[in-house]
């Protein structure tokens, strides 16, 4: 994925700048191999279906992500089948989700096309 399509890290964000683009990857990378879809909830949240066997690396995941970005709430739930990673931001960061989303839909696109 090129560069111009991560940007969703909002500037209130306390990760190094530098670091900024290597955890948008992250979410990009779980996405790609472990995203079954994802559910716009409502304008503040949504739901990313994924693999079970991801549910550590979401967690881990959501977990740093919170660190540098306390704004973020992420739940997990896992069946044990499939996990549910709802990720919820307050009405100010909706256009944060809204990247979020379409990143994980771009990568899910492009693993279905054998990209």
């Amino acid at each position: 994925m090129s560069t111009e399509t991560l940007n969703w890290v909002p500037s209130s964000c306390t990760l190094p700048t530098v670091e900024r683009p290597l955890r948008e990857r992250e979410f990009e990378r779980l996405f790609a191999s472990e995203l079954r879809d994802v559910t716009r909830t409502s304008a503040t949240s949504a739901e990313f279906a994924l693999t079970s066997r991801s549910v550590a690396a979401a967690r881990d995941l959501a977990g740093r992500e919170t660190s540098c970005c306390s704004f973020f709430t992420f739940d997990i739930r896992d069946d044990g089948v499939e996990a549910v990673m709802s990720i919820a931001v307050p009405p100010a960061h909706t256009a944060v989700l809204e990247a979020i989303v379409g990143s994980a839909l771009r990568a899910r696109d492009s693993r279905a096309a054998g990209a």
